[in-house]
């Protein structure tokens, strides 16, 4: 082997090396940890008021200063088909992940979780929780 197609083979190599490190990590095959999930909905006591959606949205925000809340998203109705199966008449959408049930459990009777009801409670007029272990 000469020297320069060598050096273009160790190259090669070493760049192959780092882009399947980055890509691993990107996509992170090892096992991923098992979330609590707590998925809420919304539904608005006014439907159409965007200064009341972008309220209760703030509000929402406000939540994830709770340090047992791994992971939030929040949301509103996409756009999408309409069809049977899917439901688009809520306002807002949380969805938080937890570590554990505890950590769950915790998160219902913290101060923080407890304003947020009191001061944005009179937005929604119907909410619904799905907690689920994820598999």
């Amino acid at each position: 082997m000469t020297k320069s197609t060598r050096r273009k083979f160790l190259i090669g190599a070493s760049l192959a090396g780092v882009a399947n490190t980055v890509f691993a990590k990107q996509f992170k095959f090892k096992e991923e940890k098992k979330w609590i999930v707590h998925h809420v909905f919304f539904w608005l006591k006014n439907p159409g008021s965007t200064a009341d959606r972008d309220k209760l949205i703030e509000g929402v925000r406000s939540l994830s200063a709770i340090e047992v809340v791994r992971k939030l998203h929040i949301g509103i109705p996409a756009e999408t088909e309409k069809r049977d199966v899917v439901e688009a008449s809520y306002g807002v959408s949380e969805l938080m992940f937890f570590d554990n049930l505890a950590d769950q459990a915790s998160y219902q009777t913290h101060p923080v979780h407890l304003k947020f009801v009191e001061q944005y409670s009179h937005l929604w007029e119907k909410v619904i929780v799905y907690d689920m272990n994820e598999v």
